[in-house]
């Protein structure tokens, strides 16, 4: 099994997945504690417009999709606080009206579009250099911001109204911290597609938080949890010549279900 470290492609995705790892944590950490866990699946599937937009068009079918990513993001944040609406409500919003936009784009497109499977489902040991490069500068901004504003960010995503009568800029850290969100999405669907990205922005802090309620603790317990699914997932899912993302997420889904069971347990194990 270890032969596959030889491999150049796997090595890649080895690096991929640390990266990955840890921008995941940061945003999911983030989302997870404003309760909008949804908005990675909203936010994803906006993409599709672009995705659609930029293939009927003819060019990079990436920059259109991070322009819908970031505005459809930007729209949640503006409908919730302009018009009223509830963020549930304003994601629900958001992904049908991608999607929509994304099929009749697709549809009116000449020909196949045989590239769509790669961003529904994705390829981690497809990763190229140049994807490499790109999430590597994307993972050292987002650290250095949040490292910057960590205390302003946690406060912000605990109580935005605390946060905004102590004076602290929640506008500005709610926008960046959302725009640098969908950047993080559009730059990951395309390394891992739909299925592992939503799993990797949610099940890894959903199962740290049966262990922590702290932020830092979360975040911190998140990548470990990523990190050892991913890497079990790419070892087992390479060996058997299965796919390695459907594999990945089947190991999150088993430790956070563990990890519940175990919670349960411990209680009354303790009372015996």
């Amino acid at each position: 099994m270890f032969e596959l470290f030889s491999y150049q492609f796997f090595v890649m995705a080895i690096v991929a997945v640390v990266l990955i790892s840890i921008s995941a944590a940061i945003i999911g950490t983030y989302i997870l504690t404003r309760r909008l866990v949804a908005i990675s699946g909203g936010v994803t599937h906006a993409c599709f417009g672009g995705l659609g937009l930029g293939y009927f068009l003819g060019i990079n079918p990436i920059l259109p999709a991070a322009g819908f990513a970031i505005a459809s993001s930007m729209a949640v944040e503006w409908m919730s606080r302009r018009l009223h609406l509830r963020e549930d409500s304003a994601i629900a919003v958001i992904w049908a009206l991608g999607m929509a936009i994304g099929v009749i784009f697709v549809f009116i497109t000449p020909g196949y579009v045989p590239e769509l499977t790669s961003f529904l489902f994705g390829n981690i040991l497809t990763i190229s250099a140049a994807d490499l490069w790109a999430f590597a500068i994307y993972t050292a901004v987002l650290v250095t911001f949040f490292c910057l504003l960590y205390h302003q960010i946690v406060a912000c995503a605990f109580d935005r109204d605390f946060a905004q009568v102590s004076g602290l800029p929640v506008r500005f850290i709610t926008y960046a911290m959302t725009t640098l969100t969908a950047v993080g999405i559009v730059l990951t669907i395309r390394l891992v597609g739909v299925m592992l990205l939503m799993s990797m922005l949610s099940l890894p802090m959903m199962t740290a938080e049966v262990f922590s309620r702290r932020y830092r603790s979360i975040m911190l317990l998140s990548v470990g949890i990523s990190l050892v699914c991913s890497i079990a997932g790419l070892l087992i899912g390479a060996r058997a010549d299965i796919p390695c993302s459907a594999f990945i997420v089947l190991l999150m889904a088993s430790a956070f279900i563990l990890a519940k069971l175990l919670f349960k347990l411990r209680p009354s194990s303790a009372k015996a």
